[in-house]
């Protein structure tokens, strides 16, 4: 059975509470370590996160003698990942030989005992990805109030917030979408998954694939460069060139619907009806785009946007246009972000097809049940960019602080002006622009691009990224109020 955390006292094993952090260190592992120490070393912190990980990723799972990775590697490893901006295979190469992470993971450095707690490529892919969104939420939650716990003044009965929210588009992995590319990517899955499912069952006239998808791909090539370099009688040579593309996808899409036909209505292995299930959604696509490339290029119509998909892969992906420069364009998905005067992420959301005007009353009640009612902490003001206003969102967060600025747009009343000239009003609003840097460091902690597949992919990437930035700035707090502690002498300490 998976245990929470179990240190080896073998010889070259430091236990984690003597772990030292190297204060000449300007990297961000040194914060991730002082933070990851910290939690590791207090009690009710350590309890609080043991116990949510083991709700969700033990659970009722039976005993199989198998202990795999410990839940403290997991969360190391993971919160490293993306706090280095760095891949598996970077990830890996640190988990075995970064002196530092090894230690604070509670494995050995001594080369006599190199074969103590290696960890593979696959197992650390495949323990990571245990994590899941409401978890990472919820453990993100412990760690933001260990920190204003720390940050709490003994004379005040709760620590005073000003918090900030905006929205920022974290882009995932794929490449910009055009009809051509999307049609020549649904053909190409279509004849790869073809070929992994004729490998496990026997299926008939497809021994000319490997042909099918080169005669595909010259077409595509051949429209797609033509549809780049534009040139004389332009508009005549792309459709030409497009219609002959048409024709090899019709060819392959008319016979895969024949070949699907053959495995309705039967009973299938899992591992065959899984790859059944593969093309029978890339044929779907492919039958899609076949439409969409002949009616905008060939009908000349417009498509509406809601019909478009921008990717195959990735459909859950959105056009995103936030109208700066040097990124006119971007394909992912916006992430709301609340942050504090201390640099805490107190809650994030992965928007779906919302505006920014939606989010305030949801947000209202989040941080009202996670901050307030526990009486924790107590919002003083909370600010936004006037794409979130409304009368109904600015009602909902003065039910929970005493100043809201909410910019409203257009046409306002001699009332509205006089409240948004206010010096108060004028001085938050200006501070407001503070949580750009807090956005920019998410982007350097890798949360600009995710790598990871398919939606509950992008989500626990976006979740890990959240927590391992705010694990790394209770390090940052954790070593500045270090440093601010008066230096006692050995025999200060001595009491002599």
């Amino acid at each position: 059975m998976r245990k929470r955390f179990e240190q080896q006292r073998v010889l070259g094993t430091i236990p984690i509470e003597d772990v030292e952090i190297d204060e000449k260190s300007r990297h961000e592992l040194k914060y991730l370590v002082a933070g990851l120490k910290y939690i590791f070393t207090t009690p009710e912190i350590n309890e609080a996160i043991f116990k949510l990980m083991e709700e969700a990723i033990i659970g009722d799972k039976k005993d199989t003698g198998r202990n795999g990775m410990t839940l403290w590697q997991i969360l190391v490893l993971g919160a490293a990942r993306l706090v280095m901006d760095i891949d598996y295979d970077a990830l890996h190469d640190y988990a075995n030989n970064h002196k530092r992470l090894r230690q604070i993971m509670g494995c050995t450095n001594d080369a006599n005992f190199k074969d103590e707690g290696y960890f593979h490529l696959q197992t650390i892919k495949d323990n990571v990805a245990l994590f899941n969104e409401d978890l990472l939420v919820k453990i993100n939650e412990v760690v933001v109030k260990s920190g204003h716990k720390l940050l709490k003044k003994k004379d005040e009965e709760v620590l005073i917030l000003k918090i900030k929210t905006d929205t920022y588009p974290v882009q995932a992995n794929v490449h910009f979408p055009t009809d051509l590319n999307l049609l020549w990517d649904s053909g190409r899955k279509s004849l790869e998954t073809l070929q992994n499912l004729s490998s496990m069952v026997q299926i008939r006239s497809w021994r000319k694939s490997n042909d099918l998808l080169k005669k595909l791909k010259n077409s595509y090539r051949k429209a797609s460069e033509i549809h780049r370099k534009k040139g004389s009688d332009y508009q005549a040579r792309l459709k030409n060139a497009v219609t002959d593309y048409l024709a090899e996808a019709r060819r392959i899409a008319t016979r895969l619907t024949d070949t699907l036909c053959l495995f309705m209505d039967t009973d299938l292995e899992d591992k065959v009806k899984k790859v059944v299930d593969s093309l029978t959604y890339f044929h779907g696509m492919l039958l899609k785009h076949i439409d969409l490339v002949n009616r905008r290029i060939l009908k000349e119509e417009k498509i509406p946007h809601s019909e478009k998909v921008f990717s195959v892969f990735e459909t859950h992906v959105e056009w995103l246009q936030k109208g700066k420069a040097n990124s006119p364009v971007e394909i992912g998905r916006n992430v709301l972000i609340t942050t504090d005067q201390h640099h805490f992420i107190l809650t994030h959301s992965i928007l779906k097809k919302e505006t920014d005007k939606e989010q305030p009353i949801a947000l209202a009640e989040k941080l009202k049940k996670s901050y307030i009612e526990e009486g924790i902490c107590k919002i003083e003001s909370s600010s936004f960019d006037r794409g979130f206003y409304s009368s109904k969102n600015e009602n909902a967060f003065k039910e929970i602080c005493d100043q809201v600025v909410m910019p409203k747009p257009g046409k306002k009343t001699e009332a509205r002006k006089k409240e948004e000239a206010s010096a108060t009003f004028v001085h938050l609003r200006k501070k407001h622009s503070a949580i750009e840097s807090n956005i920019n460091e998410l982007e350097h902690c890798g949360l600009n691009r995710v790598p990871d597949r398919g939606e509950d992919g992008f989500k626990r990437y976006v979740a890990l990224g959240i927590l391992g930035y705010n694990i790394k700035r209770l390090g940052k707090v954790i070593l500045e109020q270090s440093e601010k502690m008066p230096k006692v002498s050995p025999a200060q300490a001595k009491g002599t």
